[in-house]
C-alpha cells in the first residue's frame, strides 16, 4: 500500500473512532475535522521542517564556543628527505573563545528560530481557518439543499395547479410559462448548489485526508458566535502571527547587520589543542634529524594555546556589512507596511461584519413576514371552504406564498453563512479561532494594541496570540454569494 493511501486509511480510521460510526455514514464533527487537517496538512509539515532547520542553525551559532574535536591516523613508509613529521595519529580540538560579532550572530539565529515558530503557528491557524470555513459552508449548503428541494416540489405543484386553472378558464395562458420559468430557475439554482456542495466536500476531504464519501457534517458541533450589534470603537489591535514572524525576521537581520559591522579592528580569540604520536621506524626522519632520537626526547607531541586575530582591512566584509544593513532596513520597513495593511484590513472586515449582522437580521424579519403571510393564506383557504363570505383565496396563492417564504429562508441561510465566515476570519485575526473551535466562548472585540518595546528601536515588538498559529496578512474575503432562486410570481 502506498504512503498516501495508508495516510488516508489511518485518517479515516481515526475519524470513525472519534465519531463512533461507520466510515460511510459517520458524522465528522468540526473539532475532528480540524484535528485531522492539522495532522494531514503538507503546509504544516513544511513549516515544521523550516522550524527544525532554524533551530539547528541557532544551535550551530551557539555551539561555536564548544570545542570541535577530530582525530586522524595513518601509517606508511617513506624514503629520502622527509617532508613532514611522521605522525601515526593525532587528536586536535579547536573552539572560539571570544568574538564581538558571534554574540550578535547567536541572537540573529535565535530571532530566526522565533520567526520560524511564528510561521508554523500562522500555518496552523490558516489550516484551522480554511477547514472551519469549508466545514461551515458545506453544512450550510446541505441545509439550503433541503430548502431548494422543497421549492422544487412547490414549483412543480404550481405548474400543475396553473395548468388546471388555465383549463378551467380561470387564469390566462401567460401564467403557465411564468410558472415553468420559476421551476426552471429553481432547478438551475439547485444544480449550482450541488456543485457548491461537491466542491466543499472535495476540499474538506483534501484537508482532512478522508474519502469524499465519508464527509458528513454535524451541525451540533459548530459553536455559536456572539452577534455584533454595533460598530466597535476603531482602535489598534495586536499583531497576528504573520506580523510577528516578519518582526522576528527583521530583528534577526538587525543582529546580523550589527555583528557584521563589528568585525574589523576587534579581536577574535580562538582555542587550539593537539596531541600527536610520532614514529620514525619506516622513514628516514632520524637520519636527517639525528638529534630527534637523542636520550630524553619523547615521541609524543602536545600543544595548547590561544590564538588572537585582529582583522585590519577586509573590503569584501565591509561591503557585506552594508548589504546586511540594507536587508535589515528593508525588513523593518516591511513590518511597518504589513502591519498597516493588516490593521486596515481588519477594520474593514469588522465593519463588514456589522453590516452583515444587520443584513442577517433584516433577512430574518423578511422570512418571518413571509411566513406570516403564508399562514394567513392558509387560514383564508380553510375559512373559504366553510364560508362564502370569507376573503377569497386559491391554492395558487398559497403555493406562491410558501415559495416566497422558502426563498426568504434560503436568503436568511445564505446571509448567516457569510456572517459566520466573516466572524471566523475575525476570530482568526484576533487569536481566538482555536479556542472557539474547541467550544470556548470568545468575543470578536478587538485586542488592545501593544506598543513597541524599548529594546527594539527599529522594529516594533509584537504580541504572540495564545493559540497555535495565524493567518495571511490582510483580509480574507467573504465567499462569493451563491445564486439564489428567483422570487416566485404572485
Amino acid at each position: 500500500m502506498s504512503l498516501p493511501n495508508l495516510q488516508r486509511g489511518l485518517a479515516l480510521a481515526i475519524a470513525c473512532f472519534l465519531t463512533g460510526g461507520s466510515a460511510a455514514r459517520a458524522q465528522i464533527s468540526l473539532q475532528s475535522a480540524v484535528d485531522l487537517a492539522l495532522k494531514n496538512s503538507p503546509r504544516i509539515r513544511i513549516a515544521q521542517a523550516d522550524l527544525a532547520k532554524a533551530r539547528a542553525a541557532w544551535q550551530e551559532a551557539r555551539d561555536a564556543y564548544i570545542p570541535a574535536v577530530s582525530t586522524t591516523a595513518g601509517y606508511g613508509q617513506a624514503t629520502g628527505a622527509p617532508l613532514n613529521v611522521p605522525i601515526i595519529f593525532s587528536i586536535s580540538a579547536q573552539s572560539l573563545v571570544f568574538s564581538f560579532q558571534q554574540r550578535d550572530y547567536v541572537r540573529a539565529a535565535e530571532e530566526a528560530r522565533e520567526s520560524a515558530q511564528h510561521a508554523l503557528n500562522r500555518e496552523q491557524i490558516q489550516v484551522i481557518q480554511d477547514t472551519t470555513n469549508t466545514y461551515v459552508a458545506l453544512d450550510n449548503a446541505q441545509l439550503r439543499k433541503t430548502v431548494v428541494q422543497r421549492e422544487l416540489d412547490l414549483a412543480d405543484r404550481l405548474v400543475t395547479v396553473t395548468s388546471e386553472r388555465i383549463d378551467a378558464g380561470v387564469d390566462a395562458k401567460v401564467e403557465l410559462p411564468k410558472s415553468r420559468r420559476t421551476s426552471l430557475q429553481i432547478r438551475l439554482a439547485a444544480l449550482q448548489l450541488d456543485d457548491e456542495i461537491a466542491f466543499n466536500a472535495r476540499h474538506l476531504a483534501t484537508l482532512t485526508g478522508l474519502p469524499v464519501a465519508a464527509i458528513r457534517t454535524d451541525p451540533r458541533s459548530i459553536p455559536e458566535i456572539a452577534p455584533i450589534r454595533a460598530r466597535q470603537a476603531q482602535q489598534e489591535v495586536a499583531d497576528d502571527e504573520g506580523i510577528a514572524a516578519l518582526a522576528s525576521t527583521a530583528r534577526s537581520k538587525q543582529h546580523q547587520a550589527f555583528g557584521d559591522r563589528r568585525y574589523l579592528l576587534r579581536p577574535q580569540v580562538s582555542l587550539g589543542a593537539s596531541y600527536s604520536r610520532v614514529d620514525t621506524g619506516l622513514s628516514s626522519y632520524a637520519a636527517y634529524y639525528p638529534h630527534y632520537g637523542a636520550a630524553g626526547n619523547s615521541e609524543n607531541a602536545l600543544s595548547f594555546g590561544l590564538s588572537f586575530t585582529i582583522p585590519l582591512l577586509d573590503m569584501a566584509h565591509r561591503a557585506r556589512a552594508r548589504q546586511s544593513e540594507a536587508d535589515a532596513e528593508h525588513a523593518g520597513a516591511d513590518v511597518l507596511l504589513q502591519r498597516g495593511i493588516f490593521q486596515e484590513g481588519q477594520a474593514k472586515l469588522r465593519n463588514s461584519a456589522v453590516e452583515l449582522q444587520l443584513r442577517t437580521d433584516l433577512a430574518q424579519q423578511e422570512q418571518e413576514i413571509a411566513e406570516d403571510q403564508f399562514e394567513t393564506l392558509q387560514i383564508q383557504l380553510q375559512s373559504a371552504a366553510g364560508s362564502s363570505s370569507a376573503p377569497q383565496a386559491n391554492p395558487k396563492d398559497a403555493l406562491n406564498a410558501e415559495l416566497q417564504e422558502r426563498q426568504r429562508y434560503y436568503d436568511l441561510l445564505l446571509s448567516r453563512l457569510q456572517l459566520q465566515q466573516v466572524q471566523v476570519n475575525l476570530l482568526q485575526q484576533d487569536g481566538g479561532l482555536s479556542r472557539w473551535v474547541q467550544g470556548t466562548p470568545v468575543s470578536t472585540a478587538p485586542t488592545p494594541f501593544q506598543r513597541p518595546g524599548a529594546n527594539t528601536p527599529t522594529v516594533p515588538a509584537t504580541t504572540t496570540p495564545s493559540l497555535p498559529g495565524t493567518p495571511p496578512q490582510g483580509v480574507t474575503p467573504a465567499p462569493p454569494p451563491v445564486p439564489v432562486p428567483p422570487t416566485a410570481p404572485r
